[in-house]
């Protein structure tokens, strides 16, 4: 899981004014591999018109970085047999920390994602569930535990956008406004 730190200058800049992770040939590679991830590096060189070593070297370099953070299959967690999905807000016992609720949770095959949140909670969670009776099953199992205090549930109703990356890629490839500006001046 990639985790999102803003923070207003990094080393005397601006963090908006950080050059792209990525240019537009990695965009374009990491949007082929989404698309058909079983595709290969020389499949992949034909199509983007780049040499099979380019390709390979691009992968590398993503990947090493944390770009690219698996080739795995995409799961559908309904399609499982787990049709609900809620979003809990946990309220932990500072004394103990997050990490021993994170190891915690982590053995919940349910949770699918936890996040330290600020406002009112301290963990944000994205669990699924069999049926609604199987949900209070899930959550008396992540309360189950002794640092948590409290917990609140929202069930979500239906699936808007889904989880979603390869716009962030292609925005991550392109400059900012404000340096195509700067260029044009």
């Amino acid at each position: 899981m990639v985790r999102l730190l803003i923070l207003p200058l990094v080393s005397g800049v601006l963090v908006d004014k950080l050059p792209s992770p990525i240019d537009t040939l990695d965009a374009r590679l990491i949007a082929l591999l989404a698309l058909e991830p079983r595709i290969g590096v020389l499949e992949c060189s034909r199509r983007l018109q780049v040499a099979r070593g380019t390709v390979q070297a691009r992968l590398d370099r993503l990947t090493d970085r944390g770009v690219i953070r698996g080739y795995g299959p995409d799961i559908d967690p309904a399609a499982l047999g787990y049709g609900v999905t809620a979003f809990v807000t946990l309220e932990i016992r500072q004394r103990y920390g997050h990490d021993p609720v994170a190891a915690h949770l982590a053995e919940i095959p349910e949770v699918l994602e936890a996040h330290t949140i600020t406002g009112s909670g301290d963990l944000m969670c994205r669990i699924v569930a069999r049926s609604n009776s199987d949900l209070q099953r899930v959550i008396d199992r992540v309360m189950g535990f002794d640092g948590i205090e409290r917990s609140s549930t929202i069930i979500a109703l239906a699936e808007q956008i889904p989880h979603r990356t390869l716009p962030l890629v292609h925005a991550a490839s392109r400059p900012l406004a404000a340096d195509s500006d700067r260029r044009r001046d």
